[in-house]
C-alpha cells in the first residue's frame, strides 16, 4: 500500500509543478484587436490563454509556450501557432484526442463551447506569420523554416 501511496503523492507534485510552469510559460496579454471581434472569439482567445498558452506559441495573444530553439525544447512544446495554420475540424479533433500523437496533450482540455470557440479563434489567428505579419503585434522572434 505504501509505494501506490507515495506514486500518487508523486503523480500529484508533478501535476502541480506542471500547472505552476504552464502559468509560468503562459500568456503576455491578448491583443487589443481581439477586443472588437465576437464573443466566441473573445472567448476562445481568453480559454486559449488560460488552458493552452503553456504548451503553445501565438502572438495575438501572448502565449509563448513554444520554445524556437531546438536545443531548448522540451516534450511538452506544442506547435508554434504563429506558423502553424489550422481549421475548426482538426482543432476540434486535437482537443478531444490530446492532440494528433495523443502523447502530451489532454483530452477534452477544454469542452462544449469553449471548444468550439477555441477552433474558431485558432482557425482566425493560426498561421498568419507564415503569411505575413500579425496585425497590431510586434514579434522580433525569428521563425524556423517549415
Amino acid at each position: 500500500m505504501a509505494p501506490l501511496m507515495g506514486r500518487r503523492l508523486v503523480t500529484s507534485a508533478a501535476l502541480v509543478v506542471a500547472a505552476g510552469t504552464a502559468v509560468a510559460c503562459g500568456s503576455q496579454g491578448i491583443a487589443p484587436q481581439i477586443a472588437s471581434q465576437p464573443e466566441s472569439i473573445r472567448n476562445g482567445a481568453q480559454v486559449f490563454s488560460e488552458r493552452c498558452s503553456g504548451c503553445h506559441t501565438l502572438d495575438v495573444v501572448g502565449a509563448e509556450g513554444t520554445t524556437l530553439n531546438v536545443r531548448q525544447r522540451e516534450h511538452t512544446d506544442g506547435p508554434n501557432f504563429n506558423v502553424r495554420k489550422e481549421h475548426v475540424p482538426d482543432v476540434l479533433y486535437a482537443i478531444r484526442n490530446g492532440g494528433f500523437s495523443g502523447a502530451i496533450m489532454p483530452e477534452n482540455i477544454v469542452a462544449g463551447k469553449d471548444a468550439d470557440d477555441v477552433a474558431a479563434f485558432l482557425a482566425k489567428y493560426s498561421g498568419l506569420k507564415s503569411s505575413g505579419s500579425i496585425p497590431g503585434t510586434a514579434s522580433q522572434r525569428q521563425q524556423p523554416s517549415q
